[in-house]
């Protein structure tokens, strides 16, 4: 009875740990489960702390265990992180202003025109009119000033004259509508309406639109006088300088048929070029044949020839005279002999015709079209003449090339078989010339169409040719 109940008191102590060990177990998993709570999202108004703090404690977990590893090295790096953050402090709260900006895009915009960059130096200037726009608002004369110079840009950079208007014209705008300008900026207001006007008439030459072209120069000009007269002869910084002015004044002219003013502007410029430059500037050879073209056009064929003579005789001395500049030049006096009509002057005419020609093909080769377009010119010359043979082997012996240069159905070839052909029948070969005829015709109508008005033309010399008894052979004919 004694081992009975000892054995039962030694089972009931043992029943007691084993309700003690469960009860701590219990309590210890509510009291983690509780801590954790604090880590847990269980509220969605507190999820974006929540959120932040997770990564904190993610955060300090990862430089614990970086202390662990290494604690020399995580403390130089934190005194590294906090300089870093005390500098992206310090640089956001010294962030360049807008006017340090623009005066940074100006300076950028000037660096690449001086390096032909043109399509950077184009989205510099249009930052400078944003930028124009931020600091002094929409009426200031200054952002009239920076539409000025990209639409300057955006013709003399870029070649695109429709843009150039277009910002030409909001320059315009913003300066008739602005506000009151102060008396101490007049002479660079002046210059931006220079540009303005300059380059909206220059914009409306391009797209042959004359009139606009004249009126807005003429506003230029007028411009320009003004300002000389504020400033002196100088006119420093100004975009557009008096020579580029009379220039497209002279051209605007020329293309009116104003020959007299046209003239006038060109010897103008000439003048402003020698003065600055000399006499033997290269730009002189455009502008006497500039002026060489009025004076054609009005039939003063001598003093068109003298300026020409000039013009090629720059030409040689700053080229060779094997050079394609120098047969340029040469082919537009052969021209200008031939234009008088006078005995005199064939033999000088076909002397720079030839010249040309071999200076073309020394060049730039025989199959170049500019040598092709050359021979063209000296062969009509030649018919016009009445040397016939000469002209037709001339042809004949480029006919390879001007169908290698610009394919078998081109109006180049068409035209040569139009030249070859009127030289057999000028001279009695009527089957030769209606096959040379026959051959333009198929060219014409796979270029232009048969409805079209070029080889109906030809249809009709044709039908003509047939009735002559020499076309035909054998009663068939030769086509």
């Amino acid at each position: 009875m004694l081992l009975l109940s000892s054995f039962r008191h030694i089972i009931f102590n043992l029943w007691l740990r084993v309700v003690a060990v469960q009860t701590s177990i219990v309590f210890l998993d509510k009291k983690m489960m509780q801590d954790s709570l604090i880590y847990i999202p269980t509220d969605s108004s507190h999820g974006a702390m929540d959120s932040h703090l997770s990564q904190e404690t993610a955060t300090t977990t990862a430089s614990e265990h970086l202390d662990e590893s290494n604690n020399e090295s995580t403390s130089g790096d934190s005194e590294g992180e906090g300089k870093k953050t005390r500098g992206k402090t310090l640089s956001m709260n010294c962030a360049p202003a807008p006017s340090e900006k623009l005066e940074q895009a100006q300076k950028m915009a000037e660096k690449f025109i001086k390096e032909k960059e043109v399509h950077k130096a184009n989205r510099e200037l249009i930052r400078c009119v944003a930028l124009t726009r931020i600091i002094y608002g929409d009426g200031h004369w200054q952002l009239a000033q920076a539409f000025a110079n990209l639409a300057h840009s955006y013709l003399i950079l870029r070649g695109l004259p429709a843009q150039a208007i277009e910002h030409a014209e909001s320059a315009k705008r913003t300066m008739l509508t602005g506000n009151h300008i102060p008396p101490e900026d007049k002479i660079e207001i002046l210059g931006t309406l220079v540009t303005i006007y300059y380059t909206l008439g220059v914009a409306h030459l391009a797209q042959n639109n004359g009139k606009e072209s004249y009126l807005s120069l003429q506003k230029a000009e007028r411009l320009m006088e003004e300002l000389k007269e504020l400033n002196g002869t100088m006119t420093v910084g100004l975009k557009i300088s008096e020579k580029d002015l009379v220039i497209a004044l002279g051209r605007t002219c020329l293309q009116q048929n104003k020959l007299v003013f046209a003239t006038g502007y060109f010897e103008k410029a000439v003048d402003a070029v020698i003065s600055a430059e000399g006499d033997t500037a290269p730009e002189l050879i455009h502008l006497y044949q500039k002026i060489a073209q009025s004076e054609q056009l009005k039939k003063n064929h001598e003093r068109a020839i003298g300026y020409l003579l000039q013009a090629h005789s720059i030409c040689v001395a700053l080229h060779k005279k094997l050079s394609a500049e120098a047969a340029q030049t040469g082919l537009l006096l052969g021209k200008a002999y031939a234009a008088t009509g006078e005995q005199q002057h064939i033999e000088a005419a076909e002397m720079y015709f030839t010249e040309s020609l071999t200076a073309y093909e020394a060049a730039l080769g025989a199959k170049d079209a500019l040598t092709l377009t050359a021979i063209e010119e000296f062969s009509k010359w030649l018919v016009q003449v009445g040397k016939n043979q000469q002209a037709y082997r001339l042809l004949k012996d480029s006919l390879k090339s001007i169908i290698d240069t610009f394919g078998d159905f081109s109006e180049k070839t068409a035209e040569t078989y139009h030249i070859l052909g009127s030289i057999c029948l000028t001279e009695g070969k009527v089957r030769e010339a209606y096959q040379l005829f026959s051959k333009r015709l198929a060219i014409q109508i796979a270029v232009y169409g048969p409805r079209n008005k070029k080889p109906k033309e030809t249809q009709d010399l044709l039908t003509a040719l047939e009735r002559s008894p020499a076309v035909h052979e054998g009663n068939r004919l030769v086509k």
